[in-house]
């Protein structure tokens, strides 16, 4: 009787959820029909609008405003007014579901080696010879690294560079997002020497050399043999 009772109440739950889920998704491509900060309404005309009730369209603004997508105005001028998440929003939203989310910080690794291996690849695609330059000048700065941190701030700094190349903005939030979440674990990061500073110089080396040949595959590969392969041979012997 019980479980009979469970199931109707979650079969209840879901009819309800089903208005303000489709009211959500209409607002939303209202939203993205208009220019940023603009008004598409106030709450008893987009209710008459879309054929629903009021309550139902407050919990799917609800809904629209957790995702950064509304603005809810009171006041002379009020209403509801399009808005579009920002990227640090789009990184707490990621950041907030990967901690939900049984991921562990190897996973997280194993993203960002995946993804750094994309972003070589696309940035040996770049013709701005500018870059090139500023990418070749580069290579000093990874000579002059003596220590872990220098070879830290010099790696964001390289895919800072590199993510100016390829002008990518979703492959660069899933990467920050990732590396972001893997340094916010430093009991699993902590003193792990899961790369050795020659092996690093000479890995990058490699890889800026195969992007300044706009050789994509080259790239793709110096990336996967300098960086993805030994990261995750690494982890796996110290899982062992």
């Amino acid at each position: 009787m019980a479980d009979e009772t469970n199931t109707n109440a979650r079969k209840r739950s879901r009819r309800r959820q089903r208005p303000v889920q489709a009211t959500a998704d209409r607002l939303r491509e209202m939203i993205y029909a208009t220019e940023p900060e603009s008004r598409i309404g106030s709450l008893t005309s987009l209710a008459e609008a879309l054929g629903v009730g009021i309550v139902t369209v407050q919990q799917a603004a609800r809904v629209l405003e957790h995702e950064g997508l509304l603005d809810v105005r009171r006041g002379p001028g009020g209403g509801y007014y399009g808005k579009r998440p920002d990227e640090a929003a789009l990184e707490r939203s990621l950041a907030a579901y990967m901690r939900t989310q049984p991921s562990s910080w190897e996973e997280a690794l194993e993203m960002t080696s995946l993804l750094f291996n994309e972003l070589a690849a696309a940035a040996a695609q770049c013709r701005d010879d500018e870059l090139h330059e500023e990418l070749e000048q580069f290579l000093p700065k990874v000579d002059a690294c003596a220590s872990d941190a220098d070879m830290g701030q010099t790696e964001t700094e390289f895919q800072d560079l590199l993510f100016r190349m390829v002008n990518r903005p979703l492959f660069e939030l899933l990467t920050r997002v990732t590396l972001r979440f893997a340094e916010s674990r430093p009991n699993d990061t902590g003193d792990r020497g899961l790369v050795r500073l020659d092996s690093w110089k000479a890995g990058r080396h490699r890889i800026i050399g195969a992007i300044l040949d706009r050789d994509e595959e080259l790239a793709r590969f110096e990336a996967d043999r300098s960086n993805r392969r030994p990261l995750l041979a690494r982890v796996r012997e110290l899982a062992r």
